[in-house]
């Protein structure tokens, strides 16, 4: 019954434990969590198509370009002869209304589509996580420390969700995720005082 579960899902077993090495570098605030989030996205993309979370397969996919780009934009970071975490900073103040703003049309869209056009039987669920995350993901390439408050919302909804649907060892991931995440936070928070 182990292996046959094993046999079965090995691409989502496979996806979370990239994701959660891409945890771990993703806490350290290390550049390396940028090749591990594209592996784990690549995996993850196939996952949520199969388990029809539509919305997430396709954040997977700009998952994998954002994690391009931050790769790149760390990288040129790195090579000015700064660290990453001395650049670790908070989100400006002018920033919170535009990414409410943003997010708010990112859900309304990302439902729509969804109602619309798919055969999703959890369209929003799907989409506040779709839309957190994006707003998430984008904040981590720019080095925001506030990143993590909005994935610690992610990661708690998503135990909820991916359980809900058998996804157990992406639920289980994302428990561990919560978890990092309220630690990440503290991390984070206190390498910028540094």
């Amino acid at each position: 019954m182990i292996i046959e579960f094993f046999e079965q899902n090995w691409i989502e077993i496979t996806g979370a434990i990239i994701g959660l090495l891409y945890l771990y570098f993703e806490y350290k605030a290390d550049i390396w969590m940028w090749p591990t989030g594209i592996a784990m996205s690549s995996f993850y993309t196939y996952v949520y198509v199969k388990a029809t979370f539509y919305a997430f397969a396709c954040i997977n996919i700009y998952f994998i370009i954002a994690g391009i780009y931050g790769w790149i934009k760390w990288q040129k970071a790195a090579k000015n002869g700064s660290q990453m975490e001395i650049n670790l900073r908070n989100t400006p103040t002018r920033l919170y209304i535009p990414l409410v703003i943003a997010s708010i049309i990112t859900f309304a869209i990302i439902a729509y589509i969804l109602n619309t056009f798919t055969d999703s039987h959890v369209v929003y669920g799907d989409t506040f996580v779709t839309t957190l995350s994006i707003t998430a993901i984008w904040m981590l390439a720019q080095r925001y420390v506030e990143q993590w408050l909005l994935l610690i919302v992610v990661n708690v909804v998503s135990v909820i969700l991916y359980f809900t649907q058998d996804l157990y060892p992406t639920s289980i991931m994302y428990l561990v995720y919560s978890i990092v995440s309220v630690f990440g936070y503290l991390r984070w928070r206190n390498l910028i005082k540094i």
